[in-house]
């Protein structure tokens, strides 16, 4: 489940327009959300509040072992009109599971974001401002957006923790979403590296629309309009260090408009270290969204196979209620359940989100370990409670348990 704090910052991404899928980063990011879930260690208590529509607090407290805990703080020149309460979140807006990407949008011209007063242009660029101080540790980190241009996101983030080479370290990203495409330029002062990052959209071209050559209605999931082929790579250096590094990768997904299964394909590959991993995602009902994923090194000759599971449990009376709606409602409902960036709804339909009451989360690895996880709401409190298995130890089967409740206002 999402943070409180990551969920602000996805709202503020929303809300300035920003698509964080269109990205190289973004490429496997329904795999990782499937099969790469995180799980509670011990327990964690998490008190939070939007006591503005620009400023946010949060407080953690946690014990695993020795007593730890965080206090954290956030500003958006923006302000976020999203419900804050957790008896109010929605838990479809909380947990990330499989996502739905869609069409791509034509970007904004720049000229659209100046305003003008008296003859003097007065319009600023939207910006946050993050902070977190663990305790007893010492660690800060503090994170810094600001949107350049409709096209340009630049992110500042920094860690300043004394067990770290110089006592900390800064990364500087400048990202640039084209719609067609997007690139983005990284640099860091752990060992000066340098990076570049870059994903081509094959089809449609969103910064053309006018020019798209007409289409028969898609009946294909190959056809550019039911689904979109992605492929993009990296590369970055260290000069200090005189190594670098490169992978490249594809990604096939449907689009809302596809009318079968929901599915994502993908394939990544690093030729330096020999790795080739390969995913399939499929949401295969409302509530059930499933995943695979090899992964296989050509230099050791290791693999790995894991397959994970994500099942939600939705209020009956509500699921009822939505069957009785008229067939081009239902179609309108179901388009609205993936109608925005990071699973912020903007439709008539936001409230079909409330009938979720939880959602049970389990993943199984050839190597014998597991993960389940299971989150839900009780009362005003938010939920997680999780827990790892390994199935080859005969003696010690149980891992890791944990439980985290979150509360905000």
């Amino acid at each position: 489940m999402l943070e409180f704090m990551d969920y602000v910052q996805s709202a503020f991404y929303a809300a300035s327009r920003w698509n964080v899928d269109n990205s190289y980063a973004s490429l496997t990011t329904t795999t990782n959300n499937l099969l790469d879930f995180r799980t509670p260690h011990g327990v964690r208590l998490h008190i939070s509040s939007l006591s503005s529509p620009n400023f946010a607090t949060s407080y953690v407290l946690g014990s695993k072992g020795v007593v730890d805990g965080s206090f954290s703080f956030l500003f958006s020149s923006l302000g976020l009109q999203v419900a804050s309460k957790s008896s109010d979140l929605p838990l479809g807006h909380l947990v990330r599971g499989y996502r739905r990407l869609q069409e791509l949008q034509k970007p904004e011209e720049s000229w659209q974001w100046e305003i003008w007063h008296r003859g003097k242009r007065v319009d600023t660029r939207d910006a946050l401002l993050y902070g977190r101080f663990y305790l007893p540790t010492s660690t800060l980190e503090a994170l810094y957006l600001r949107r350049l241009t409709p096209t340009r996101l630049f992110r500042l983030s920094c860690v300043s923790d004394g067990s770290l080479p110089n006592g900390g370290t800064v990364l500087a990203q400048l990202q640039n979403d084209f719609g067609k495409y997007s690139t983005e330029y990284l640099f860091s002062t752990d060992a000066a590296l340098v990076g570049f990052r870059a994903l081509y959209n094959f089809g449609y071209d969103p910064r053309y629309p006018e020019k798209q050559p007409s289409t028969r209605p898609p009946s294909h999931p190959w056809d550019h309009q039911s689904g979109r082929l992605s492929m993009g790579g990296e590369v970055y250096f260290s000069p200090v260090n005189k190594s670098g590094g490169l992978s490249t990768g594809l990604r096939f997904t449907t689009l809302p408009v596809h009318t079968g299964f929901p599915y994502t394909m993908t394939l990544t590959v690093n030729p330096l270290i020999g790795s080739l991993n390969s995913s399939y995602a499929v949401k295969a009902g409302r509530n059930i969204a499933l995943c695979s994923r090899f992964d296989f090194n050509v230099y050791s000759y290791e693999s790995d196979v894991s397959v994970g599971l994500e099942l939600w449990k939705r209020d009956l009376d509500t699921a009822w209620a939505r069957n009785m709606l008229r067939p081009e409602w239902q179609i309108k409902a179901s388009a609205a359940e993936s109608s925005s960036s990071d699973g912020f709804i903007s439709s008539d339909f936001v409230e079909r989100q409330d009938d979720a009451q939880g959602v049970l989360k389990a993943r199984l690895g050839i190597d014998g370990k597991a993960t389940i996880l299971w989150e839900t709401r009780v009362k005003e409190l938010l939920v997680g409670i999780g827990a790892g298995f390994n199935l080859k130890r005969k003696d010690q089967v149980l891992g890791n348990v944990g439980l985290e409740i979150s509360y905000s206002s």
